[in-house]
């Protein structure tokens, strides 16, 4: 008998497939975070991610041990560039509608700002999470997305490399440069130019 999982994948009930589920479903949180700031936009990064899934289980049999987390965001990010490379409609940079997508996490009651009652609290964290959503909005694509595996996702220097498939030299460079233009772009306010001078 066969099955669809959360994600829309189709699965077979059978024990590798199961286990195939257990093992990858416990990143599904990091793998849409990877996948929202890499297309900036909610609709397409759960494409992305339904995508990469549907990829990570036709190929599972190429798993051979060791982290699966860092499998799995590989095949993620290597989605996101084949779709890239393969539809050059979904090539351009797709802005993030602040005003559309932004309100979602003030009007939740379930949300962390609905911890502190305090009206001006509430409204100062809000406005500080978009100003530091904005400038990474701002940073160039390899630069945003080293910085969200490292600071977003908690992923080892080692572990970006192994997704990026870049030395871990250049992962330590790119997470300095991307550091400094995420300060320049938050020093220079909502006004400021795009390169944050």
């Amino acid at each position: 008998m066969a099955r669809i999982n959360k994600m829309g994948v189709f699965l077979k009930d059978d024990r590798a497939a199961k286990e195939f589920e257990t093992l990858t479903l416990a990143h599904l949180d990091a793998a849409y975070n990877l996948a929202r700031w890499l297309t900036r936009n909610d609709h397409d990064a759960e494409d992305l991610v339904q995508n990469a899934y549907l990829r990570a289980f036709r190929f599972r049999d190429s798993y051979h041990g060791g982290d699966i987390r860092v499998w799995l965001m590989t095949i993620v990010r290597n989605t996101y560039y084949t779709t890239l490379r393969d539809n050059k409609s979904m090539a351009a940079d797709i802005a993030f509608d602040e005003a559309m997508h932004g309100d979602a996490a003030g009007s939740n009651e379930d949300s962390s700002y609905a911890f502190d009652k305090d009206p001006a609290h509430v409204w100062e964290m809000r406005d500080v999470g978009k100003t530091v959503n904005l400038a990474l909005e701002k940073l160039p694509q390899v630069f945003r997305e080293v910085l969200v595996l490292k600071e977003m996702d908690d992923f080892s220097y080692k572990e970006i490399a192994e997704v990026s498939g870049i030395p871990i030299g250049t992962v330590m460079s790119r997470l300095a440069r991307a550091r400094k233009l995420l300060l320049a772009f938050l020093q220079a306010g909502p006004s400021g130019d795009e390169h944050g001078m």
